[in-house]
């Protein structure tokens, strides 16, 4: 077995990888998808973590050559912007072995992802990809959606990076046109836009493992977003779920349609779902962990997470089929309601002394000039509560509630 092992892009949640590998003995290689990470993963990028620092240029049979050298048997993704670098750099160096490369832009594009399951036959969201507003128009007419409410976004973003939601009546074309030609906090400019109907129901979060195109589940979440003006997507909460769950009973069949639809046969899926009236329907996928500190709640509400996962697999061929949940974990991300000088960071240090309280992170200095709230990257600080008893649970998290609420901060 080789004792390297490449991450394409190790940002984001990927940044964790080269310990975990370094760990169970193998030396981690490192590949940039560009000369500098996207905009959203700088603060991430660590390349004192590896001796072995590759770039993409442009040329991927030039790139493949350089990393002949160290014989891999596995590639993996370790943020957004690397998973598709990383199918073509493993159908390149190790034929055969990764997830169906027919289907590679169906694990990124929103729009072909959304085309490969309507290809399997697995039900979806009606959408709609394009530059043009009249053809917009037109489609809108042609499926009923002119004046009910939508959602606009990137065809490839990420963490609800520019994801807004167009109300009954409202102006879609002022959203589609703000999101056409900007360029995302992924680096990516938006080419074209994905209008898409608005989804009513419950969201899930459906991490998994594949393997020879068997999936496995490695934890479910229930999502709790807010919308603020048209801006949806904003994290407010996620509850972790038991594997036997009905919940997740009902979740999981259909997820699994989903992984085999776009072609995800090895590694990691982190797939959202909502649940809807007329049944489950996919939001996105993606063949990379989960960030936004997925991987420590993970590990505390199941002892597991895709980092560990990803390591006992490709390290030392262990396989598990499902997770269990070891403890009732509650996330909590605290939002700030406008821009400005964040005045009593002092505020949220009582939730230190709730029953359940674990672990929060505070990702501003008091006075210091925070951003609104729109998205996953934009947070004011994350909370973890832990508990067996629910009613605590509830409990301590109303009282978090009330911090946030009392959080003052001052125009700029």
């Amino acid at each position: 077995m080789s004792s390297y092992t490449i991450i394409v892009d190790p940002l984001s949640t990927g940044q964790e990888y080269p310990a975990a590998f370094k760990e169970a003995g193998q030396v981690p290689v490192a590949v940039l998808s560009g000369l500098e990470p996207p905009p959203a993963y700088t603060t991430s990028w660590h390349p004192e973590d590896f001796e072995h620092v590759h770039y993409f240029t442009g040329d991927v049979e030039a790139l493949a050559a350089e990393l002949r050298v160290y014989e891999p048997e596995y590639l993996v993704p370790g943020a957004e912007s690397g998973v598709e670098l990383c199918d073509q750099l493993t159908e390149i160096l190790v034929p055969g072995s990764g997830n169906v490369p027919e289907l590679a832009s169906a694990r990124r594009d929103k729009w072909q992802m959304a085309q490969a399951l309507s290809a399997a036959g697995v039900p979806r969201l009606r959408q709609f990809l394009t530059s043009d507003p009249a053809e917009a128009e037109h489609w809108l007419k042609e499926n009923d959606l002119l004046g009910k409410r939508l959602v606009i976004k990137p065809p490839k973003s990420a963490a609800g990076d520019e994801v807004y939601i167009v109300f009954e009546d409202g102006d879609w074309r002022e959203r589609f046109d703000q999101v056409l030609g900007r360029t995302n906090k992924m680096g990516i400019t938006n080419d074209a836009v994905l209008i898409q109907e608005y989804a009513e129901g419950t969201e899930y979060l459906v991490d998994s493992y594949s393997v020879d195109g068997v999936h496995s589940l490695v934890d479910v979440c229930r999502y709790t977003k807010v919308s603020r003006g048209d801006k949806i997507g904003i994290y407010h909460r996620i509850d972790f779920l038991a594997a036997d769950d009905p919940e997740v009973l009902a979740l999981w069949p259909y997820t699994q349609q989903v992984l085999d639809a776009v072609g995800i046969r090895v590694g990691c899926g982190h797939s959202e779902v909502m649940m809807t009236a007329d049944g489950p329907r996919l939001i996105e996928v993606a063949a990379r962990p989960a960030g936004g500190g997925h991987q420590m709640v993970s590990e505390l509400a199941t002892g597991d997470n895709h980092i560990k996962r990803t390591v006992a697999h490709r390290v030392r061929g262990e396989v598990r089929d499902s997770f269990d949940l070891v403890q009732h974990l509650r996330g909590i991300f605290i939002s700030a309601v406008r821009e400005g000088y964040f005045r009593n960071r002092e505020v949220l240090a009582p939730a230190e002394e709730l029953k359940s309280f674990h672990w929060m992170k505070i990702l501003h200095e008091e006075d210091a000039i925070v951003p609104e709230t729109v998205d996953l990257f934009t947070c004011l600080a994350w909370v973890i509560l832990i508990h067996s008893d629910a009613a605590t649970l509830d409990e301590d998290y109303q009282r978090v509630l009330e911090m946030e609420a009392a959080i003052v901060i001052d125009a700029p």
